[in-house]
């Protein structure tokens, strides 16, 4: 709007100028004053309705407290109650292969034996999270609650009345006529969705609007207590988590650029519809079952997106390299098992790799996909480690990382996956702007001890 305003103040000092030089002549050229004061309408115009360039103010990331660390001893011992030893053997078996350590969280719900479950323990956890990390962010920021404008909150499994929308309102006494707005049932790249939503919200606000968006995902009330196995593998991974993220159209004090946002679906096909299906068991124990088929397909979601995504994370040489090798094995050679596709180097314009952590499996097959090396998914997989899978927060948990190992430098590029249910594989790249004087409170107490070898793993 400025530049728009300093435009029009420009045309009209020249059109001044012309009436002045037309009065001393007689025959005042007309064509040209209209001619510029079309161009200062097409000119205004474009620049009103051109999208506005999203910012991300600050994030912040929920550190749980020491209290709610899920000793393995300890849960192996009480699993022994209620489950057979095939079964807790299986289950041991899958957490030493899950990549995560002995710090994980689980809240207070989980602590009895069995896992009992309560709407004061769900809200309970809820509040915990939520408002520890938006007090967080307020405090980084120094923005106060009155001046955001858009509030979006992202839980998949977990819906309260009132809405965690709501709850924050209450609790920070926002605005009457803020635009509050609760996605639930999107997965594990829900948060992506909400950033996309938060953009899209802010292009039709006036310049300057903040949107917070606050990504986490409920444990209490969603423990699989059955004994069908495909359905308890959620709960050897998921661990509870959350961040909060405040995005602006200003540029003030923004300390990353959102450059894209790429969503892709793939619910139309049933295999990807059902490979992670909330429903019950034939005992009635609901939980969420998870296909075996989950890693191709994830493949196949993120294939979708890169195809996409490529051209602006790409340089043109790498993306020249990769259409001669697709045109060589496709049309000049008859395909073989020894004809491989052409793998871009996608480090060369991209700097950091923020892969969700739902699993050692899905880090692996992700690492394969784009051949990135070991230290390019360093902060997925310390990540999982620390935290496990805390669903669509676990993405900033990896960028903290970065930035808490002082790997994050102006203008860096930071390349965002999230996968989810559905199923859908959604990425965001940021533009560093100004890195972090210092490590995110969910990191700041054990980053000196990163990265370690992942591959030994607690024993249960």
């Amino acid at each position: 709007m400025t530049v728009t305003t300093a435009m029009t103040l420009k045309v009209t000092q020249i059109c001044q100028h012309w009436l002045l030089t037309w009065s001393t002549t007689t025959t005042p050229p007309i064509h040209y004053l209209w001619a510029f004061l079309l161009l200062t309408v097409i000119a205004v115009k474009y620049l009103m309705q051109r999208p506005r360039t999203v910012y991300l103010v600050d994030y912040a990331c929920f550190g749980p407290n020491s209290n709610y660390r899920l000793n393995p001893a300890s849960w192996a011992e009480s699993l022994r109650l209620f489950l057979d030893k095939d079964t807790i053997s299986f289950l041991a078996n899958v957490f030493r292969r899950s990549g995560l350590g002995d710090e994980t969280c689980l809240p207070s719900s989980l602590s009895y034996i069995p896992p009992t479950y309560s709407l004061s323990l769900a809200r309970e956890e809820t509040e915990m999270i939520i408002f520890t990390v938006i007090d967080d962010l307020f405090s980084k920021t120094s923005n106060k609650p009155h001046s955001v404008d858009i509030l979006i909150v992202n839980c998949s499994l977990t819906t309260m009345i009132p809405s965690m929308t709501d709850m924050i309102i209450n609790r920070y006494k926002l605005r009457s006529d803020i635009q509050n707005i609760q996605l639930s049932g999107m997965g594990c790249s829900a948060g992506l969705i909400a950033v996309g939503l938060a953009r899209n919200l802010l292009q039709t606000m006036p310049y300057g609007a903040r949107a917070l968006v606050v990504s986490t995902e409920i444990i209490t009330g969603n423990y699989y207590v059955g004994k069908k196995r495909s359905m308890q593998l959620t709960n050897m991974l998921f661990r509870m988590g959350g961040a909060a993220m405040l995005l602006s159209t200003s540029r003030a004090n923004a300390r990353f650029e959102l450059t894209h946002i790429v969503r892709k679906s793939t619910a139309a096909q049933d295999s990807a519809y059902h490979c992670v299906f909330q429903e019950e068991d034939d005992e009635g124990n609901r939980g969420i079952d998870l296909s075996k088929d989950l890693v191709a397909i994830a493949g196949e979601a993120l294939r979708a997106n890169i195809t996409t995504i490529a051209p602006v994370v790409l340089p043109f040489s790498e993306q020249l390299s990769f259409v001669l090798s697709f045109v060589a094995q496709k049309v000049l050679v008859k395909k073989s098992a020894s004809t491989k596709q052409y793998v871009p180097n996608f480090g060369l314009k991209v700097e950091h790799f923020c892969i969700h952590a739902g699993g050692r499996a899905v880090i692996d097959a992700v690492q394969r996909s784009l051949n990135l090396s070991d230290e390019q998914v360093e902060p997925s997989r310390m990540t999982l480690h620390r935290f496990g899978n805390t669903s669509s927060s676990s993405l900033w948990y990896e960028m903290a990382y970065c930035e808490a190992k002082q790997l994050m430098r102006k203008g860096d590029r930071v390349w965002m996956i999230g996968f989810g249910s559905g199923y859908k594989c959604n990425s965001a790249v940021w533009k560093c702007i100004l890195p972090a004087r210092g490590a995110d409170s969910a990191w700041a107490n054990c980053i000196h001890r990163y990265p370690m070898d992942v591959t030994k793993q607690v024993s249960v």
